[in-house]
């Protein structure tokens, strides 16, 4: 049963391969096609909160169907993406670690952390990889930072 198994990337990647192989789907699974899908699919996932507003963390008045149908959408989007980046021939697993990294050097814990206003601060003036990244002109990015 696919509940009682470990679920990684790399076993999603290869149950797509398969998926796609045994189907002789390979010949459509083209980097556009698959990003194409994927647009589609974030569409029908955002179409399932478009019309509630906010809404609490954890779903609580949400009923079991509705919890289903978003579990089925996300999915869906999930498995497009570990798609893509495999026919793109990108790690996904190592990217998004490297994102994270490249992040924590732009959005230093200490100057965004707390806000009395409530707001998100996705911005701090005196961060050089977050003006350096936002800047074209300035010859450095975030991840040069890294690299340091």
């Amino acid at each position: 049963m696919a509940g009682e198994e470990e679920v990684t990337l790399e076993s999603l990647r290869k149950k797509m391969a398969d998926f796609a192989r045994e189907r002789d789907w390979e010949p459509f699974h083209s980097p556009r096609n698959l990003l194409l899908a994927l647009v589609g699919e974030v569409g029908e996932l955002s179409e399932i909160f478009q019309w509630k507003g906010e809404v609490p963390k954890g779903l609580p008045d949400w009923g079991e169907e509705e919890k289903q149908h978003l579990g089925e959408e996300l999915s869906d989007v999930l498995l497009y993406l570990v798609r893509l980046s495999d026919m793109c021939g990108v790690d996904l697993g190592k990217a998004a670690l490297r994102k994270l990294e490249l992040n924590a050097l732009k959005y230093p814990v200490q100057p965004c952390k707390g806000s009395s206003s409530g707001k998100k601060r996705t911005h701090h003036p005196t961060s050089a990889s977050n003006s350096s990244a936002e800047d074209p002109n300035s010859g450095g990015t975030s991840e040069e930072a890294l690299k340091r």
